[in-house]
């Protein structure tokens, strides 16, 4: 009864935001509140490329969001995603660039492999700094996003830099290791299958292995387990591993399946929003997914609305601070409608 009710209030807070938010950015933009509104319908689900930019968004949004969500099962609350994104990219990189004479699918795969350790020892030391000396992880993963980013900077300066490019990028990856495009005619790639497979997997590895229990445990009652003899340690490890290894993965989808190399400020900032992918899916790998394809088909929309009706796209970061503030005061809104339950 009461996931119910969470998930009423939760629909309801994402439902009221969005509704009221939208309403008074289109007043204030002074455009129709029709043209704006279909404007936003045809840009995010007007068509099949339309729909197909809603799951590119979503791909490296949901991977992120699994990532911040793996985190958080054991209370390890990772900020630091953007940067563990853009260290996986990085591996990928350095793949693609010193390894071009190995099989396409060969490169693919350890692209993957690597991306995911890359990312996964990023996040591990921030890990170990909390599970060994109580460290706070908030900011250590949240200043390793800044020391990441200018990691990628100076790669982009010096190695990594294509010669041929005035600007700082690197070069194109071998066409051998980019994703193949889901439709052709549009750029979703995939990553897709990838984002789908790794929720899949961190659903049967939380729920239904020991590992995970003892990093749920952990993220319930850290005190408890110790006295009953789980490592605390080691599960807060394991979890930031995990954690830091799926943002990685997404860096390196993102270079395969999208850009097909390393752009400096590649990254429109998903390890940030990913937090409130998270949140708004209660942590659990499906609800990630649908709220990454709401978040995702906002911000295409939004774009939309700006093209057909001149409202700006800024809407779509007021529409999801909105929904993050309703969440937040979703225990208000259980407690009313439990209130009007039992009356």
């Amino acid at each position: 009864m009461k996931q119910r009710q969470s998930s009423i209030a939760s629909v309801a807070a994402i439902a009221a935001a969005t509704i009221i938010f939208s309403l008074l950015m289109i007043a204030l933009s002074g455009s129709g509140l029709t043209a704006a509104l279909k404007g936003f319908a045809r840009g995010a689900f007007g068509s099949s490329y339309s729909i197909a930019e809603v799951l590119v968004k979503a791909v490296p949004l949901t991977l992120c969001a699994l990532s911040v969500a793996c985190g958080f099962y054991s209370g390890f609350t990772n900020i630091g995603a953007e940067g563990q994104f853009y260290i996986g990219a990085v591996a990928t990189t350095c793949i693609g660039m010193y390894l071009p004479f190995l099989p396409g699918p060969l490169l693919i795969l350890l692209s993957l492999i690597l991306g995911f350790a890359a990312g996964g020892i990023w996040a591990a030391v921030p890990g170990w700094l909390k599970a060994r000396f109580g460290i706070s992880e908030v900011i250590n993963t949240l200043m390793f996003n800044y020391i990441a980013i200018g990691i990628v900077g100076i790669l982009l300066q010096t190695v990594l830099k294509d010669p041929k490019a005035f600007f700082p990028v690197s070069s194109y990856m071998p066409e051998g290791m980019w994703l193949p495009r889901i439709i052709p005619g549009t750029r979703l790639h995939a990553g897709l299958v990838i984002a789908l497979l790794s929720a899949a997997f961190i659903y049967i590895f939380i729920w239904r292995t020991w590992p995970g229990f003892r990093i749920r445990a952990v993220g319930s009652n850290s005190r408890a387990c110790r006295c009953a003899g789980i490592g605390v340690g080691s599960s807060i490890m394991l979890s930031s591993l995990l954690s830091g290894g799926f943002a990685g993965i997404a860096g390196s989808v993102e270079i395969m399946g999208l850009q097909h190399r390393l752009l400096d400020g590649m990254s429109p900032g998903y390890g940030y929003l990913a937090i409130v992918a998270s949140l708004l899916g209660g942590s659990n790998p499906f609800g990630i997914i649908a709220a990454s394809i709401g978040i995702a088909a906002i911000q295409v929309g939004a774009q939309g609305m700006q093209r057909s009706a001149g409202v700006p796209t800024a809407i779509s970061n007021i529409i999801l601070g909105g929904v993050v503030l309703l969440i937040l005061l979703r225990p208000m809104i259980m407690k009313a409608i439990g209130g009007k339950a039992h009356d």
